[in-house]
Protein backbone atom coordinates (compact mmCIF):
# COMPACT_ATOMS: atom_id res chain seq x y z
CA UNK A 1 0.00 0.00 0.00
CA UNK A 2 1.23 3.68 -1.07
CA UNK A 3 0.80 5.98 1.68
CA UNK A 4 1.12 9.49 1.38
CA UNK A 5 2.60 11.75 4.07
CA UNK A 6 1.42 15.02 5.60
CA UNK A 7 3.82 18.11 5.40
CA UNK A 8 3.88 17.80 9.34
CA UNK A 9 5.14 14.39 8.95
CA UNK A 10 7.27 15.34 6.11
CA UNK A 11 9.44 17.92 7.86
CA UNK A 12 10.19 14.97 11.05
CA UNK A 13 11.59 12.66 8.07
CA UNK A 14 13.58 15.86 7.13
CA UNK A 15 14.88 15.67 10.34
CA UNK A 16 15.56 11.78 10.32
CA UNK A 17 17.50 13.17 6.58
CA UNK A 18 19.45 15.77 7.94
CA UNK A 19 21.24 13.05 10.44
CA UNK A 20 21.70 10.78 7.23
CA UNK A 21 23.38 13.63 5.71
CA UNK A 22 25.61 14.54 8.34
CA UNK A 23 26.75 10.85 9.14
CA UNK A 24 27.96 10.98 5.64
CA UNK A 25 29.52 13.86 5.11
CA UNK A 26 31.55 13.17 8.77
CA UNK A 27 32.63 9.27 6.80
CA UNK A 28 33.55 11.09 3.44
CA UNK A 29 35.74 13.75 5.33
CA UNK A 30 37.50 10.88 7.65
CA UNK A 31 37.53 8.48 4.53
CA UNK A 32 41.39 8.18 3.52
CA UNK A 33 44.29 5.89 2.76
CA UNK A 34 44.94 3.52 5.20
CA UNK A 35 41.21 3.91 7.43
CA UNK A 36 39.12 0.72 7.00
CA UNK A 37 35.44 0.73 6.40
CA UNK A 38 34.40 -0.86 9.61
CA UNK A 39 36.23 2.81 11.04
CA UNK A 40 33.88 4.91 8.56
CA UNK A 41 31.21 3.03 10.03
CA UNK A 42 31.83 3.49 13.64
CA UNK A 43 32.32 7.26 12.35
CA UNK A 44 28.79 7.24 11.19
CA UNK A 45 27.13 5.45 13.89
CA UNK A 46 28.61 7.57 16.58
CA UNK A 47 26.89 10.44 14.50
CA UNK A 48 23.43 8.86 14.49
CA UNK A 49 23.73 8.20 18.09
CA UNK A 50 24.87 11.85 19.22
CA UNK A 51 21.90 12.71 17.56
CA UNK A 52 19.59 10.38 19.48
CA UNK A 53 18.82 8.60 16.39
CA UNK A 54 19.03 5.04 15.70
CA UNK A 55 20.30 3.15 12.42
CA UNK A 56 17.62 1.08 10.29
CA UNK A 57 20.16 -1.12 8.38
CA UNK A 58 21.53 -2.49 11.71
CA UNK A 59 19.78 -6.02 12.48
CA UNK A 60 17.57 -5.43 9.45
CA UNK A 61 16.43 -8.60 7.81
CA UNK A 62 14.93 -8.22 4.36
CA UNK A 63 13.61 -11.38 2.94
CA UNK A 64 16.36 -11.96 0.76
CA UNK A 65 18.95 -12.01 3.58
CA UNK A 66 19.84 -14.97 5.91
CA UNK A 67 21.38 -13.00 8.60
CA UNK A 68 20.84 -10.08 10.11
CA UNK A 69 22.73 -6.74 8.50
CA UNK A 70 25.54 -6.35 11.34
CA UNK A 71 26.30 -2.60 10.48
CA UNK A 72 24.96 0.89 10.48
CA UNK A 73 26.03 1.63 6.77
CA UNK A 74 26.69 -0.71 3.90
CA UNK A 75 30.26 0.57 2.38
CA UNK A 76 30.78 -1.32 -1.22
CA UNK A 77 34.48 -0.75 -2.56
CA UNK A 78 35.13 -0.77 -6.05
CA UNK A 79 33.21 -3.73 -7.82
CA UNK A 80 31.12 -4.26 -5.04
CA UNK A 81 27.50 -2.64 -6.11
CA UNK A 82 25.67 -2.37 -2.92
CA UNK A 83 25.39 -4.25 0.61
CA UNK A 84 28.56 -4.35 1.27
CA UNK A 85 29.34 -5.11 5.04
CA UNK A 86 32.03 -2.50 5.98
CA UNK A 87 35.44 -5.04 6.31
CA UNK A 88 38.85 -4.12 8.77
CA UNK A 89 41.11 -3.95 5.81
CA UNK A 90 42.15 0.04 5.07
CA UNK A 91 41.37 1.44 1.87
CA UNK A 92 44.16 2.33 -0.62
CA UNK A 93 44.53 5.63 -3.08
CA UNK A 94 42.60 4.93 -5.86
CA UNK A 95 39.41 2.85 -4.02
CA UNK A 96 36.10 3.71 -5.19
CA UNK A 97 34.05 3.91 -2.13
CA UNK A 98 30.13 4.02 -2.10
CA UNK A 99 28.59 4.51 1.30
CA UNK A 100 24.47 3.76 2.08
CA UNK A 101 23.39 5.07 5.20
CA UNK A 102 20.01 5.61 7.16
CA UNK A 103 18.73 7.10 10.63
CA UNK A 104 15.33 7.17 12.37
CA UNK A 105 13.98 10.03 14.26
CA UNK A 106 10.82 9.80 16.24
CA UNK A 107 10.07 6.66 14.00
CA UNK A 108 10.72 8.32 10.56
CA UNK A 109 13.31 7.23 8.42
CA UNK A 110 15.96 8.87 6.20
CA UNK A 111 18.21 7.35 3.65
CA UNK A 112 21.15 8.08 1.31
CA UNK A 113 23.79 7.31 -0.23
CA UNK A 114 26.76 8.65 -2.23
CA UNK A 115 30.19 7.80 -3.83
CA UNK A 116 33.74 8.65 -3.81
CA UNK A 117 37.61 7.67 -4.84
CA UNK A 118 40.42 8.04 -1.75
CA UNK A 119 42.50 10.13 -3.14
CA UNK A 120 42.08 11.31 -6.96
CA UNK A 121 39.95 9.80 -9.19
CA UNK A 122 40.81 7.63 -12.74
CA UNK A 123 38.99 9.08 -15.32
CA UNK A 124 36.44 6.06 -15.97
CA UNK A 125 35.73 6.66 -12.04
CA UNK A 126 35.35 10.04 -12.17
CA UNK A 127 32.98 9.62 -15.74
CA UNK A 128 30.53 6.63 -14.15
CA UNK A 129 30.30 8.97 -10.51
CA UNK A 130 28.85 11.74 -12.50
CA UNK A 131 26.89 10.00 -14.56
CA UNK A 132 25.26 7.82 -11.56
CA UNK A 133 24.91 11.20 -9.45
CA UNK A 134 23.04 12.92 -12.78
CA UNK A 135 20.78 10.17 -13.14
CA UNK A 136 19.97 10.25 -9.65
CA UNK A 137 18.98 14.50 -10.10
CA UNK A 138 17.18 13.60 -13.59
CA UNK A 139 14.99 10.72 -11.89
CA UNK A 140 14.47 13.81 -9.00
CA UNK A 141 13.70 16.35 -11.46
CA UNK A 142 10.83 13.95 -13.35
CA UNK A 143 9.59 13.74 -9.65
CA UNK A 144 6.83 15.92 -10.03
CA UNK A 145 2.87 15.90 -8.89
CA UNK A 146 1.12 14.50 -12.13
CA UNK A 147 3.90 12.56 -13.47
CA UNK A 148 3.97 8.90 -14.20
CA UNK A 149 6.66 6.59 -11.97
CA UNK A 150 7.71 5.80 -15.30
CA UNK A 151 8.86 8.69 -16.07
CA UNK A 152 11.39 8.82 -12.83
CA UNK A 153 12.33 5.39 -13.92
CA UNK A 154 13.30 6.81 -17.90
CA UNK A 155 15.02 9.97 -16.75
CA UNK A 156 17.65 7.44 -14.47
CA UNK A 157 17.62 4.69 -17.21
CA UNK A 158 18.58 7.42 -20.50
CA UNK A 159 21.29 8.77 -18.23
CA UNK A 160 22.75 5.02 -18.06
CA UNK A 161 22.11 3.80 -21.14
CA UNK A 162 23.59 7.20 -22.93
CA UNK A 163 26.80 6.30 -20.91
CA UNK A 164 26.77 2.82 -22.18
CA UNK A 165 26.92 2.22 -18.22
CA UNK A 166 24.94 -1.16 -17.01
CA UNK A 167 22.75 -1.08 -13.92
CA UNK A 168 22.07 -3.30 -10.96
CA UNK A 169 18.65 -5.22 -13.03
CA UNK A 170 15.42 -5.77 -10.61
CA UNK A 171 16.96 -3.31 -7.90
CA UNK A 172 16.06 0.26 -7.45
CA UNK A 173 14.95 3.46 -5.10
CA UNK A 174 11.35 2.64 -3.03
CA UNK A 175 9.11 4.36 -0.97
CA UNK A 176 10.06 5.10 2.63
CA UNK A 177 8.49 6.43 5.98
CA UNK A 178 7.98 4.56 9.13
CA UNK A 179 10.33 1.91 7.53
CA UNK A 180 12.24 1.97 5.23
CA UNK A 181 11.32 -0.12 3.10
CA UNK A 182 7.61 0.78 1.74
CA UNK A 183 5.55 0.71 -1.42
CA UNK A 184 6.10 2.23 -4.24
CA UNK A 185 9.12 0.14 -6.10
CA UNK A 186 11.08 2.90 -8.08
CA UNK A 187 12.70 1.64 -10.96
CA UNK A 188 16.35 2.76 -12.51
CA UNK A 189 14.59 2.21 -16.23
CA UNK A 190 11.49 1.87 -17.41
CA UNK A 191 8.94 3.92 -20.19
CA UNK A 192 7.80 7.22 -19.95
CA UNK A 193 3.72 7.58 -19.05
CA UNK A 194 3.55 4.19 -17.29
CA UNK A 195 3.19 3.11 -13.98
CA UNK A 196 1.87 4.73 -10.30
CA UNK A 197 0.83 8.38 -10.80
CA UNK A 198 2.82 10.65 -8.46
CA UNK A 199 1.07 12.88 -6.03
CA UNK A 200 1.33 15.74 -3.42
CA UNK A 201 2.82 13.66 -0.13
CA UNK A 202 4.43 10.70 -2.09
CA UNK A 203 8.17 10.13 -0.18
CA UNK A 204 11.00 7.71 -2.14
CA UNK A 205 14.29 7.31 -2.43
CA UNK A 206 15.47 7.63 -5.76
CA UNK A 207 18.58 5.28 -6.00
CA UNK A 208 21.03 4.53 -9.25
CA UNK A 209 23.57 2.26 -9.45
CA UNK A 210 25.58 1.97 -12.28
CA UNK A 211 28.80 0.04 -13.58
CA UNK A 212 31.18 0.48 -16.01
CA UNK A 213 31.08 -2.92 -17.39
CA UNK A 214 27.40 -1.83 -19.05
CA UNK A 215 25.82 -5.58 -17.65
CA UNK A 216 22.91 -5.68 -15.63
CA UNK A 217 23.75 -8.96 -13.99
CA UNK A 218 25.55 -9.48 -10.34
CA UNK A 219 26.95 -11.76 -8.27
CA UNK A 220 26.48 -12.34 -4.64
CA UNK A 221 29.27 -12.59 -2.38
CA UNK A 222 29.31 -15.93 0.96
CA UNK A 223 28.72 -13.35 3.31
CA UNK A 224 25.14 -13.41 2.06
CA UNK A 225 24.59 -9.51 1.57
CA UNK A 226 27.23 -7.55 -0.72
CA UNK A 227 26.20 -7.62 -4.85
CA UNK A 228 29.14 -7.29 -6.86
CA UNK A 229 29.60 -6.88 -10.61
CA UNK A 230 29.64 -10.24 -12.62
CA UNK A 231 32.96 -9.02 -14.53
CA UNK A 232 35.26 -7.23 -11.26
CA UNK A 233 34.48 -3.52 -12.93
CA UNK A 234 33.49 -1.12 -10.79
CA UNK A 235 30.47 0.53 -9.64
CA UNK A 236 28.70 3.85 -8.20
CA UNK A 237 25.62 4.39 -5.83
CA UNK A 238 23.87 7.81 -5.82
CA UNK A 239 20.35 8.20 -3.71
CA UNK A 240 18.64 10.66 -1.84
CA UNK A 241 15.00 10.70 0.01
CA UNK A 242 12.68 13.15 -1.75
CA UNK A 243 9.22 13.92 -0.52
CA UNK A 244 6.81 15.14 -3.83
CA UNK A 245 5.27 18.78 -2.91
CA UNK A 246 3.16 20.80 -5.17
CA UNK A 247 5.93 23.03 -5.20
CA UNK A 248 8.57 20.31 -6.97
CA UNK A 249 10.78 17.70 -5.60
CA UNK A 250 12.27 18.63 -1.86
CA UNK A 251 15.45 16.62 -0.93
CA UNK A 252 14.73 15.21 2.45
CA UNK A 253 18.62 14.11 3.07
CA UNK A 254 20.72 17.23 1.99
CA UNK A 255 22.84 18.56 4.26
Amino acid sequence: MVELKTPSEINLMREAGRVVAQALAAVREHAAVGVSPKELDDVAGKVIADAGATSPFLGYVPGFAKTPYPAVTCISVNDAIVHGIPSATPLVEGDLVSVDCGAIVDGWCGDSAVSFTIGEAAAADAALMEATERAMHAGITAAVPGAQMGDVSAAIGAVCRAGGYGLLAGWGGHGIGRSMHEDPHVANEGRPGRGLRLRTGLVIAIEPMFNIGGRDDSRLDADGWTIRTVDGTRAAHFEHTIAITDDGPRILTAL
